[in-house]
């Protein structure tokens, strides 16, 4: 039929032997219709697809109109076509049909595509895919009738010459439209350029192009990422993602509680179903109290919230993705096996010399086209794959955020901060981390059982001893891997001790620089670093012996299955292309063997995450239903019947409370300790469980908590979100009496407050955090204890001009709980609140009168306190961490657990917040550098401004002084034994491989009947002991490198921590703990694990590239021209690409931190943004901090991809060329050669990628040394030791001059003390007062040398200070510091951690220090353990131990930081008792808070601005009025006696 169609022959195989040349009747039918029915079939999904999906309208553009009008010079040449057919037809039948059919085919298909390409204006991207590959098969089709329309011109065959010029044209012109959909439009409306490339663009990555030109030449900067896609934004994937997570949760919910009900019917038999709730209940508590019993009662606690949702919802929300990955992966499994079916042919094709030339260029063409297929399938799979797991650990990460702003109390109390961020953090990257694997669960099995499936055609049933071998290796593998994370969990202990002492040691540098107990503390970290380094020895081994196998597994398995495959049958002789395509066949089959064991572990991890977010996802919200907003009520705040709890279990904390409190009234909560005032303000606010009755509230709240929640920055503190108005703003500042602190902050309002305003004291924090509440003008103020950590001159100020009858607040309604009671008589009501209830309220006058317990109290109190007293009852709320849960209270067994969560929570959110500072000075400086240059000009920071130092971010390359460094601490002899074994081991694979192909030549010499039995023993022999070689030098290479790597972390970690102790304080103060934790965590991890590893691969890989290439030069030398070009383009892609791809890994690691410390601000802050309704703002910010990390990751990924394209295409570039080769020089080479050289070819793909990744693992790990070896060179203090030493029992006397004495923090501020002169005699006592900063403390500092001085010396008994060791000096004095800081570990250790006294003279120091009668009662006595901080003492205890520390040093000097402020009456009393007894024979300097203190001192000295302005017996100084004398009156105090009240 189709021959009269074309009226020629349409089908004859003898074409294909001489000339190569197809029918011209096919070419111009089938050839013609494949492209044509391609793209008829997709037209109609593809239009309704643009319909549906269309946006506005785009502006037409150049490279649209280029497009069209080609596609109308088509149309036009089709046309002319037809008229020439009808012009040819002169009657007779010549013109066959096809010559009409075609023209009219075309017509419609050209009309077909002007629409199409008009249609695409709607859409984001101009291109569409199926459009392009229609021009790619039309191209590839019409080039068979391009050929022979030429060859038939060259014969002189002119009949078709009209036709033929026609269809040359068309021909070109559907190139030109070709390379025109090359081409991508730029749009305005997206940003993102990959919603806007073409096919081609897209699949190549080509559009990233401008990125890594811009990496290359200048670091980039966050400016230079673009933005992810609109779907790929944190709020569409959230909204999509809590969309499915309703429905399944609520499934889960129910299925749980069936759960629930079967065990309470199983348990309780045939009891009633009202158990329900509080059995789920009591199930949580089990869930904390029994993690340590957790094994046994696994069964139980399990079981224990909605189960198996969480996969589910994922599913739900990312089903296109997973359905086009699915895809481009069985693509790519099928086509992988294209590969050695290829190779046989071109084998044969190379023995047999029969065969025509054509069809070797023909599989060569093959060969290359299906490695493209594969690159292209690959890369799209793999950005598809990473794309979901970003996508997947965005949702989770969002979603966790947000859940934590809604979590109940009781939920909330089972996750201490660092927990929850260890959800954000670790869990969502471990979800991120599987789903990068998740479609090899089914690829791997389907490439197993192909590969078995052509093993046997090729070798029979002998496949099975080389499948045998691996199965067999598997469980020794297993057996090694769970060896090793044993090994790898036991180390994680060592490093987790080893930090928590690193934290402590930082958090608590201070007193070791004042006791000089550096190298204890040092010793102890050694001793930890020593296991660590002992376990990860072991580990190293035990890695090297698994590499040992995983390289002996490929060669055990050949040389078993060709031996087997010879050795069953004397028939079987081993010929080439068995051989080579086993081999190649047994390198695809590896691949899956080695990846099933991992991917399954990863799927296990994975699935404890995912447990652990269902929990926490799934876990109960805060309900508020309890807490009523009316606008109408008549009253403020309306308590009826009210019970509240902290924890179902407990009994209630608030009781029945019934409270009206109208509005714009003061009402005043007091109460004795642990009474429950701050509980009843929680439960207005809606933090508590309800019980029964309700609480109603008119309008907005703002509220003050007792811990007062301080987030960067003053100003942004106070606006907290609100619209900036100077008038109100500095109002404000000026009634919380912030103005005068911010005069002497650096930097004013702008001054940056350290993590967690560590560098504010508590009264600075709490003034802070009232100005925020007064700013946002609300109707209701909850205000807990604001005034107990401020001084009673400001707290007098604070009342009368923010809270009191006249202040800010006036009208509002007010609700204070305090201690103060002299501001009692200006509130309008009193509440006292006793056991959780309320026990009576009225006003001042009125519970006077009544007498009741409010009267009795207040009686009791005035009696204890001396009258400056009264606002300094608990001057540093930060120790009072009780705040956080109340119902503590009435259980002290609990306090100690929660104590030590508060203190794990501030270390946290500590280290954490350094990190947000970093980004947030990066971010900054990126936008100044846009715009702002005016700006800059006039916001110069202040000096001394910024007291975080920014985190150095390097840009660039890693200088080369660094790699030195690095192998110079790996020790010259390790490197060249590592590096000979690796060459060894090449020349072993090399050698293995020529042994083959020789092997595989003896098929031709020999015949089945003939071969020589010795011959044939020979072969297997020498290639089973090449096999074997290859092992050993692997195994003695890796084990050279474990030990040589472990060495440098050694060293380098020595150097690191020696330094790091000897740094001098100036560095602590400015460089957050959490970045030189980091330095201890994450970059010294990084040098034990993976820069050893990545080091290994990247040689590994390098030489077996060379090998590779030298293999395939020695049997076609012509090759080395092509590897030159090849080679200048390969080290050309990698120069552009690690430049970009390092600077992408810098800016994803600073653009994560903030996300985490953001986080780790809003949990611990979360009643403040509760109170203030700001959840929405804070997750809006956490959303921009989201996909600002994303877009990084983004960039980070498609650069991966860009770079493994372009890397693959020289990998088939190299295959292409050397199987081109094979053909040329058919003649002279042999089927075992080619067979040879080809089957090392088709690896190199796989290494040149990996070297590439290897090469920037490298470049990106490095910086762990860099970042050390920053640390390793900080500045130092003065040496510990001097040769000149002090003489022995010196100081004797104790007199100490200052003459002259200066002394600032740091270079570029100024003075703090301008030059002091004076004498203290022997056993003075000296008390040194003055105003906050004026130079009290730097006093002491001075004293130890923490300050050292800017001018002038301090002599102590005539010896300069200056001149002596450090240590020296710090061991000869003693303090008593203000905050008393303890270590973990015993108490003996606490006191003397050099155990350099006896027993009885730590018992006699613990007497006086009246602590005996507590450590001997305590069941271990001196060993007893002290946690984190000294969570498991009162601040009393602290205190005391502190005392009797000093009691032991026995030495003549002794400073006190006036330690009394966080002490009670009683402590106070004991501590002046014991120093003045103990004490009378040393010098003591007192530095006071409070006058009554030191009125019995022998001088007092006041300090103001850093100069001495008084300095005399306290007698004298009361005589005349000056500054001591004003001091004194308002304190009340008239002479020397008035102090024992």
């Amino acid at each position: 039929m189709l021959e009269k169609f074309c009226n020629s022959t349409f089908w004859n195989s003898s074409f294909l032997d001489s000339e190569v040349d197809l029918p011209l009747c096919f070419e111009q039918t089938v050839l013609v219709w494949i492209p044509l029915g391609f793209l008829w079939l997709l037209a109609p999904w593809q239009l309704i697809h643009v319909y549906r999906s269309r946006t506005k309208r785009s502006p037409i553009t150049k490279l649209y109109l280029a497009k069209q009008v080609l596609v109308g010079f088509l149309f036009i040449l089709a046309a002319i076509e037809l008229v020439l057919a009808f012009t040819e037809d002169t009657g007779q039948a010549t013109v066959p049909a096809v010559r009409y059919t075609n023209p009219i085919l075309y017509l419609a298909t050209w009309i077909l595509v002007l629409l199409i390409q008009h249609s695409r204006r709607w859409c984001v991207q101009k291109d569409s895919w199926y459009l392009s590959l229609f021009w790619i098969l039309s191209i590839l089709c019409s080039t068979f009738q391009f050929q022979t329309l030429i060859r038939m011109l060259l014969k002189g065959d002119n009949s078709h010459l009209g036709y033929s010029c026609v269809f040359f044209i068309c021909y070109a012109l559907q190139i030109l439209v070709l390379i025109l959909a090359a081409f991508s439009e730029k749009s305005n409306s997206s940003k993102n350029p990959s919603s806007t490339a073409s096919f081609l663009s897209s699949i190549t990555f080509s559009w990233y192009d401008s990125v890594v030109l811009k990496g290359y030449k200048e670091p980039l900067t966050l400016e230079d990422v673009w933005d992810v896609a609109e779907e790929s934004k944190t709020k569409r994937l959230v909204s999509r993602f809590e969309a499915h997570m309703a429905g399944e949760l609520q499934k889960a919910k129910r299925a749980f509680q069936k759960r629930q009900q079967k065990k309470s019917q199983q348990k309780s038999g045939a009891k009633p179903q009202v158990l329900d709730k509080n059995q789920s209940q009591s199930q949580d508590v089990l869930v904390l109290e029994e993690t340590k019993k957790k094994k046994k009662k696994k069964s139980e606690t399990t079981e224990d919230f909605p189960k198996s949702w969480l996969v589910k919802v994922l599913l739900k929300t990312f089903p296109s993705i997973l359905l086009k990955s699915f895809l481009l992966k069985l693509v790519y499994d099928i086509s992988s096996f294209l590969n050695p079916q290829l190779l046989k042919l071109l084998i044969s094709f190379a023995s047999d010399r029969g065969v025509y030339v054509w069809t070797g260029y023909l599989y060569s063409i093959l060969f290359f086209v299906v490695a493209l297929l594969q690159s292209f399938c690959l890369q799209s799979y793999f950005k598809l794959c990473f794309l979901l797991g970003m996508q997947v650990r965005t949702s989770v990460m969002a979603s966790v955020y947000k859940k934590a702003l809604t979590l109940s109390n009781r939920a909330r109390k089972q996750y201490t901060v660092g927990e929850t961020v260890t959800l954000m953090s670790v869990d969502a990257q471990k979800l991120m981390d599987v789903t990068n694997f998740i479609h090899l669960l089914w690829s791997n099995v389907l490439q197993i059982v192909l590969s078995i499936y052509f093993l046997w055609a090729e070798l029979g049933p002998s496949v099975l001893a080389g499948v045998g071998v691996m199965v067999l290796l598997i469980p020794l593998n297993g057996v090694l891997a769970t060896k090793n994370r044993a090994i790898q969990v036991k180390n994680m202990k060592n490093k987790d001790k080893r930090l928590k002492i690193m934290n402590e040691i930082l958090s608590g540098i201070k007193i070791l620089k004042y006791f000089a107990w550096e190298p204890s503390f040092q010793n102890q970290v050694h001793n930890l670093r020593k296991k660590e380094l002992r376990n990860l020895l072991t580990f190293g081994q035990l890695q090297s012996v698994m590499m040992f196998l995983l390289n002996l597994t490929p060669v055990l398995v050949s040389v078993v299955t060709f031996s087997v495959y010879v050795l069953v049958d004397s028939n079987n002789i081993l010929d080439a292309e068995k051989a080579f395509t086993s081999i190649t066949l047994f390198n695809i089959l590896r691949f899956p063997m080695s990846m099933l064991p991992m991917v399954i572990s990863s799927m296990l991890q994975a699935s404890v995450s995912v447990e652990r977010l269902e929990k926490y996802l799934g876990g109960d919200d805060l309900d508020t239903s309890a807490i009523r907003r009316d606008g109408n009520s008549d009253k403020a705040v309306q308590f009826s019947e009210a019970s509240f709890t902290w924890d179902r279990d407990l009994e209630a904390t608030v009781r029945d409370v019934n409270l009206d409190i109208m509005p714009g009234q003061f009402v005043a909560v007091v109460g004795t300790v642990g009474s429950g005032k701050s509980s009843l303000m929680s439960a207005m606010l809606g933090e508590m469980e309800n019980i029964h009755g309700h609480v109603t509230v008119k309008g907005t709240v703002a509220y003050v908590p007792q811990q007062s929640w301080i987030q960067n920055g003053i100003k942004d503190n106070i606006l907290f979100g609100s619209e900036f108005n100077e008038k109100k703003y500095q109002k404000i500042l000026e009634a919380c009496a912030l103005l005068p602190d911010l005069e002497v902050l650096p930097g004013g309002d702008l001054a940056e407050i350290g993590e967690k305003g560590i560098n504010l004291s508590g009264g600075q924090k709490q003034r802070i955090s009232l100005a925020r509440a007064t700013y946002q003008n609300s109707d209701i103020y909850i205000l807990d204890d604001p005034l107990s950590a401020v001084d009673a001159h400001v707290g007098r100020h604070i009342f009368n001009k923010v809270l009191g009858p006249n202040g800010l607040l006036k009208g509002k309604t007010r609700l204070l709980v305090t201690h103060s009671i002299h501001f009692l008589p200006q509130v309008d009501e009193i509440v006292v609140v006793g056991n959780g209830t309320i026990l009576e309220k009225g006003s001042y006058s009125a519970l006077l009168a009544k007498k009741g317990v409010f009267a009795k109290n207040l009686k009791t109190f005035v009696k204890e306190a001396g009258p400056e007293d009264e606002a300094t009852v608990n001057e540093d709320s930060e120790e009072d961490a009780c705040e956080l849960m109340p119902s503590v209270e009435e259980n002290p067994e609990d306090a100690a657990s929660l104590k030590r969560e508060n203190s794990l929570r501030q270390t946290l959110s500590r280290s954490s917040r350094s990190s947000s500072r970093r980004l947030k000075s990066l971010k900054d400086s990126l936008k100044t550098r846009k715009g702002n240059i005016l700006k800059e000009e006039e916001t110069e920071p202040v000096k001394g401004q910024k007291l975080i130092k920014k985190e150095f971010l390097q840009t660039g390359k890693v200088k080369f002084s660094i790699y030195l460094k690095y192998l110079q601490a790996i020790g010259w002899c390790s490197i060249v034994f590592i590096v000979l074994g690796f060459m060894l081991y090449s020349v072993a694979f090399i050698g293995s491989n020529f042994w083959l192909s020789a092997w595989t030549g003896d098929s031709k010499i020999y015949n089945s009947t003939n071969y020589p039995t010795s011959q044939r023993d020979l072969r297997v022999g020498v290639f089973g002991a090449l096999g074997l070689a290859q092992g050993i030098f692997v195994l003695i290479a890796t084990l050279c490198s474990v030990y040589g790597c472990t060495h440098a972390s050694s060293i380098l970690h020595t150097q690191l921590l020696s330094n790091i102790l000897r740094a001098p304080m100036s560095f602590f103060d400015t460089t957050p703990i959490g970045r030189i934790v980091n330095r201890f965590a994450g970059d010294i991890s990084t040098l034990d694990d993976t820069l050893p590893m990545s080091l290994r691969s990247w040689l590994m890989c390098f030489l077996g590239i060379i090998s590779t290439l030298v293999m395939i030069c020695l049997a076609t030398p012509v090759f080395v021209i092509i590897i030159i070009p090849l080679g200048i383009i390969y080290v050309a892609v990698q120069i552009f690409y690690v430049a970009t791809s390092r600077q992408l890994r810098r800016l994803d690691s600073v653009t994560r931190s903030p996300i985490y410390s953001h986080f780790s601000e809003t949990v611990s802050g979360l009643p403040v943004i509760r109170a203030f309704e700001h959840q929405q703002r804070f997750l809006k910010h956490n959303e921009i901090t989201i996909d600002t990390n994303q877009k990084c990751v983004f960039s980070w990924i498609i650069s991966n991809r860009w770079l493994a394209v372009r890397l693959e295409f020289i990998g088939n570039m190299i295959v292409f060329c050397s199987s081109l080769m094979m053909v040329i020089y058919r003649n002279t080479l042999s089927g075992d050669t080619v067979g040879f050289v080809l089957s090392n070819a088709l690896n190199i793909t796989q290494t040149l990628n990996w070297l590439v990744r290897m090469t920037s693992e490298i470049e990106t790990n490095i910086v762990a040394v860099e970042r050390i070896n920053e640390y390793i060179h900080v500045e130092n203090e003065a040496p510990w030791v001097t040769d000149k030493r002090p003489p022995d029992g010196w100081p004797s006397k104790g007199e100490i001059q200052f003459s002259n004495y200066q002394v600032r923090y740091r270079p570029e501020l100024d003075l703090v003390l301008k030059g002091i002169t004076c004498d203290i005699k022997s056993t003075e006592k000296i008390g040194v007062v003055g105003r906050t900063g004026a130079g009290k403390s730097s006093l002491t500092n001075s004293l130890f040398r923490i300050l050292e001085a800017a001018g002038g010396q301090i002599t102590i008994d005539g010896v300069d200070i200056a001149s002596i060791g450090l240590h020296d000096l710090r061991e000869k004095l003693t303090i008593i510091p203000q905050d008393p800081i303890l270590f973990s570990g015993t108490l003996r250790m606490n006191l003397d951690p050099f155990n350099s006294y006896s027993d009885e003279e730590l018992w006699k120091a613990l007497e006086l220090a009246h602590l005996k009668s507590f450590v001997s009662h305590l069941q271990l006595g001196l060993s007893y353990e002290v946690t984190e901080g000294g969570d498991n003492l009162s601040i009393g205890q602290r205190q005391l131990l502190c005392l009797a520390r000093a009691l032991l040093r026995k030495s003549k000097i002794l400073i006190m930081d006036e330690a009394t402020a966080a002490v009670d009456l009683e402590t106070d009393h004991l501590i002046q008792m014991t120093i003045q007894t103990e004490f009378s024979h040393c010098t003591t300097i007192t530095i006071a808070h409070r006058l009554h203190t030191i009125m019995d001192s022998d001088k007092v000295m006041v300090l103001d601005n850093g100069n001495i302005v008084q300095y005399d017996s306290p007698e004298e100084l009361l005589k005349t009025p000056g500054p001591f004398y004003y001091m004194a009156q308002e304190a009340g105090i008239e002479n020397t006696h008035s102090t024992a009240f």
